[in-house]
């Protein structure tokens, strides 16, 4: 009798990865959720994945552990792996310091797993390198691909994305009847899915209303607001641009606050960086404070 087929640890991955999907969930709404029954931390993880970016970063980086772990351990499955998660964990990390890889690889590596594993805490000995706006090359300087986008073949696009502020994937999704003029005459822009599922309403940039609404008018509600969005297209800088130009119109008087250094609250507007926060679809100040704002 031939013995039963038995999985590879490969499969076994992508089947836990399955079990953790939770596209179409609010991760804002499951975060409320953990926090009114009495766990603390806003940051904390649900414990789900929101997203299918999400999702393939993730699987990427949980099948190569896998396989080092099969390769360089001899696992061969889940059962064996997971009693080892954090020894095993931390000595992947700990190589991929040695061989000089990236703060950003290694903390998109160190949550990958954490979320595969279940476990916050694993591999918390090990002491990451720590991220440096120093070191963020995208969208702050001319980028190869930035050359392959002519800006000028996409003035209507451009526009309407330095007055929104959108993500591409919320550009690519955007529908006639999300942009709208309400009573007082500010135009916004309906975004029904954001990141995490969230849904939001989004300011335009104020004085910048005609190159919003000129590319919607007298058309039919439910055609996409456009057919494509070039690959090259920098969405993030001009995401950041649309973050500045908001912070200033939201603290009049102020300027951005100071690039490199730790901020002190007397450094920026509060409240204005916590608008341009929800704006922009995030959720930590910090982060746009960080990445958008200076």
């Amino acid at each position: 009798m031939s013995k039963p087929h038995r999985k590879s640890i490969v499969r076994e991955v992508i089947e836990r990865l399955d079990s953790k999907m939770a596209i179409g969930e609010s991760r804002y709404q499951a975060k409320v959720e953990r926090r009114s029954a009495g766990q603390r931390e806003w940051t904390q993880s649900t414990g789900k994945i929101h997203s299918f970016k999400t999702r393939s970063v993730y699987q990427e980086h949980a099948i190569r552990f896998a396989k080092w772990a099969r390769e360089e351990h001899h696992i061969t499955n889940l059962e064996q792996l997971d009693p080892r998660a954090n020894e095993l964990a931390s000595s992947y990390l700990q190589k991929h310091i040695a061989e000089g890889k990236s703060a950003y690889t290694l903390q998109a590596e160190r949550a990958a797993l954490r979320m595969f594993f279940g476990d916050r805490s694993l591999a918390g000995d090990v002491s990451l390198p720590r991220r440096s706006m120093a070191n963020i090359t995208r969208s702050r300087g001319a980028a190869k691909h930035d050359r392959e986008f002519n800006a000028a073949n996409w003035q209507p696009l451009v526009k309407f994305e330095q007055a929104t502020g959108l993500r591409r994937q919320e550009l690519r999704d955007l529908k006639v009847r999300d942009v709208f003029v309400d009573h007082s005459g500010q135009a916004w822009v309906h975004v029904e899915s954001g990141k995490g599922g969230r849904l939001r309403e989004v300011p335009v940039l104020p004085g910048r209303d005609a190159d919003v609404l000129s590319v919607v008018r007298d058309r039919q509600p439910d055609e996409h607001v456009f057919e494509r969005i070039p690959k090259h297209m920098d969405v993030h800088s001009y995401r950041r641009e649309y973050a500045q130009a908001l912070y200033l119109h939201y603290a009049p008087g102020r300027e951005l606050p100071p690039p490199g250094v730790r901020l002190r609250p007397q450094d920026y507007d509060k409240v204005a960086a916590e608008r341009v926060t929800w704006a922009l679809g995030h959720s930590r100040i910090d982060v746009v404070l960080r990445h958008y704002i200076r």
